[in-house]
């Protein structure tokens, strides 16, 4: 796993208050964790944030897994 893979899994994980474990690839942010559409918002904050970048909101909304929001974040952190 990349650092920039785990350091997005523990921003996700602490936001939605889950454990890391349950941060998959698959993990679905709605039904698997529980995300509400106002933590989208804050997510993206945090993400930024941790990452000093700046996300493209409208892209980043289309991330529905971990998985797709990971390899995001690597491809706009190079």
């Amino acid at each position: 796993m990349s650092e920039v893979s785990d350091r997005t899994r523990k921003v996700i994980a602490g936001l939605l208050k889950v454990p890391v474990e349950k941060v998959t690839d698959e993990a679905n942010f709605v039904r698997d964790l529980g995300m509400e559409s106002i933590q989208s918002v804050e997510l993206i904050a945090a993400l930024e944030e941790e990452f000093d970048c700046e996300i493209d909101e409208d892209r980043a909304q289309g991330n529905d897994t971990v998985g797709k929001a990971v390899a995001y974040m690597e491809e706009l952190l190079g």
